[in-house]
């Protein structure tokens, strides 16, 4: 959707975005142990039920540690789901990858920055949104409602509140 603003012969066109989803947690941990976990026992405390392809049959989540690497979900037979390829890779500072779990493929960014000793905020956005179509904006997702409906800001939050919470015990 554009807008213009036609003064004369010169034309403005306005592009009007669809924001990303942002959300953020704050971990008990340092940050390079906050990057570490994120990363490594993702298939721990990712929840599966109801954020993955496989559900119940999730054994594992993987992320390929590189520029180029695969994001992926192995179920109990071996199959594996892709969720999407790594774009970034910068430990312990941020990882970005795309994102395959919508109708066409959309980007999310994971960013940790020190906030003290032993405290993280990490950070989610996810955008890209313009590549959807108003009706897939509206699909639903491992959530009712789509991006339209508010199911990305909803799950993001759970995600990283289940990521905060494994983190957390492992300090105990």
């Amino acid at each position: 959707m554009t807008t213009a603003d036609h003064q004369g012969s010169d034309q403005v066109v306005t592009v009007l975005r669809r924001p990303p989803v942002r959300q953020s947690t704050l971990v008990c941990a340092g940050i390079e142990r906050t990057f570490s976990s994120f990363v490594t026992s993702i298939g721990a405390w990712w929840p599966v039920q109801p954020f993955s392809a496989g559900k119940h049959r999730v054994r594992g989540i993987t992320i390929e540690q590189k520029a180029g690497g695969r994001v992926y979900e192995t179920w109990d037979d071996g199959t594996e789901v892709d969720w999407g390829t790594v774009t970034a890779w910068a430990p312990p500072a941020r990882l970005v990858m795309t994102w395959t779990g919508t109708p066409a493929p959309t980007e999310v960014e994971f960013t940790f920055t020190v906030v003290g000793p032993a405290l993280t905020r990490v950070r989610v956005e996810h955008r890209g949104w313009e590549v959807l179509t108003e009706e897939e904006l509206g699909q639903d997702c491992a959530l009712p409602g789509g991006y339209s409906g508010g199911a990305y800001l909803a799950g993001w939050a759970q995600i990283l509140q289940a990521f905060g919470d494994a983190i957390g015990q492992d300090a105990r």
